[in-house]
């Protein structure tokens, strides 16, 4: 029988550390730059999970962090989490991210899967929770924000994976791979 607990929170770990990765080896420039039309930014998806773990797994179980992230507000909307500003530096950020992980692991180790939790900026009369269903939100946020920055590092320097391959390394493959995809797509234009 599987725990499903633990099994939750290795993959959550497992998540972060690749979450983390994606970071490995840039200058800062290309961890603020936007990549996207909307902003988005690897070291803006770090600091964005930092403020959802202490949120979701922290605040929501009367655990708040111990030292107060810089861009916390009182006001949830009004957050400064997506970027980075100058004077926020990658270690800092990196590091806060790490504190959250751990203070997210104690809150999980220490509390049942149906613990009851509360989230204040929820919807009034859904804002009752459980640890088990905020576990599964902060697995599924990690994970979508690792595939997020996992195309970005490819948009910046061609790295894919786990950051030990690049497309460089194997150019004539994935030159055949997107003259394919762009043949079938083709199908399609101007339909």
């Amino acid at each position: 029988m599987v725990d499903l607990k633990a099994e939750l929170l290795r993959v959550l770990q497992g998540s972060r550390a690749a979450m983390l990765a994606k970071l490995d080896g840039l200058p800062e420039y290309d961890r603020r730059r936007p990549a996207t039309p909307t902003g988005t930014n690897l070291l803006g998806l770090v600091k964005h999970l930092a403020g959802l773990e202490y949120g979701y797994l922290g605040q929501s179980f009367g655990r708040p962090p111990i030292v107060r992230p810089s861009w916390f507000r009182d006001d949830p909307y009004s957050e400064i989490d997506m970027w980075a500003t100058p004077d926020e530096s990658s270690d800092y950020i990196t590091d806060v991210y790490r504190q959250a992980g751990t203070h997210s692991d104690l809150t999980v180790a220490e509390l049942d899967l149906d613990s009851p939790g509360h989230v204040a900026h929820w919807a009034e009369g859904h804002q009752e929770t459980t640890l088990g269903v905020l576990l599964i939100r902060m697995v599924a946020e990690t994970q979508q924000h690792a595939g997020h920055a996992d195309i970005i590092r490819e948009l910046i320097d061609g790295r894919i994976g786990g950051n030990e391959a690049t497309v460089d390394a194997d150019a004539t493959f994935w030159h055949n791979r997107r003259t394919a995809v762009q043949e079938a797509a083709n199908h399609f234009r101007a339909q």
